[in-house]
């Protein structure tokens, strides 16, 4: 059975992330299980191009120099520090959490896979880093695992140049709507992935959580008919619909009582407040990105509602005329 594009990836970040050497292409060719299915030199050199973007594009640190110190071939690695996550202050609750979450997630099979890849990286005359090598499962995101139906058909038509359809929503309560999209490119960002493209229905560029994609990806349309457009930076897009960590302003937030939690979670109380009868509480909520904020306050209908700025107000009216003709 042909080697998968999401497990060819896995392979090629173990391999590069398990030495401290620079690899060069034809070592990593004959060590990285995927890449022997080349059905000729240029065949490989175009995957492993693909590949090396496609990391990149995810956030993955390649790094490239000299794989011998006597010659001048380009190698390639990654280094385990600047793979790393920063280190993470849990509370208590959050850790238990994230050990039950832990135990659910274990995987006999993708843990045998990650030690088989180095046995065959010592095999093949790589130098592996043994405490790289031990932390390989834990280093690679979590995330992948729950996304990875969704991520894998949405990859494979990306490197087949197709256009896909799916059911996704843009909040945890709304409604799946159809899209048609012709696929770009996947990024991470703060531990979620995003597929950003060009969506034919709006007419427009939108970013997708794969999280929330529901059901099958389909590939439609004739392979080779969809590229990336040239100098596109898919992280910069990620980054201007999703946010980044630097708060921009404060908003100001009703939201009904027991309803609206990841609201709660991110704002500050400030006040008991009723809005049309509905007993509520007023928060304040640091805004990263006001069309992400606008998305998820729309989200939640009639139990959220946005007070200030007067920006975010119109972009969450917008937002919910836009749903209701959409459902007429």
């Amino acid at each position: 059975m042909a080697t998968s594009k999401v497990e060819r990836l896995m392979n090629l970040v173990i391999c590069l992330l398990s030495t401290r050497q620079f690899l060069t292409a034809d070592k990593i060719r004959r060590s990285v299980a995927g890449y022997d299915e080349s059905a000729s030199d240029e065949a490989f050199s175009r995957m492993f191009e693909r590949d090396k973007n496609e990391l990149r594009d995810l956030g993955v640190p390649l790094e490239t120099g000299q794989a011998s110190r006597y010659g001048s071939v380009e190698g390639y690695r990654i280094s385990p520090e600047a793979y790393a996550l920063p280190e993470i202050d849990l509370t208590s609750e959050e850790s238990g959490a994230v050990a039950i979450a832990v135990r659910l997630l274990e995987s006999p099979e993708l843990t045998s896979a990650a030690q088989g890849a180095v046995l065959k990286l010592r095999a093949a005359g790589i130098a592996v880093d043994q405490e790289s090598a031990s932390a390989l499962f834990t280093a690679l995101p979590a995330r992948v695992r729950g996304s990875e139906p969704a991520l894998e058909q949405v990859l494979a038509a990306i490197e087949a140049g197709q256009a896909v359809r799916f059911e996704h929503r843009s909040a945890p309560n709304a409604p799946f709507v159809t899209r048609n999209v012709e696929p770009w490119g996947v990024v991470t960002h703060d531990g979620r992935w995003y597929l950003v493209g060009h969506d034919t229905d709006r007419g427009a560029v939108r970013t997708f959580r794969l999280s929330r994609i529901g059901g099958e990806v389909t590939a439609v349309g004739e392979r080779g008919a969809v590229h990336k457009p040239a100098g596109t930076d898919l992280r910069a897009i990620v980054r201007r619909v999703v946010g980044t960590r630097d708060v921009t302003g404060t908003a100001t937030v009703w939201v009904r009582d027991g309803r609206a939690q990841e609201l709660r979670r991110l704002g500050r109380e400030d006040r008991a407040a009723t809005v049309g009868g509905r007993a509520g509480t007023v928060l304040e909520v640091p805004v990263r990105s006001r069309p992400w904020l606008s998305r998820l306050i729309a989200g939640y209908g009639e139990d959220a509602v946005a007070l200030t700025p007067p920006e975010l107000v119109e972009d969450v009216v917008t937002r919910l005329t836009v749903a209701a003709g959409e459902d007429r």
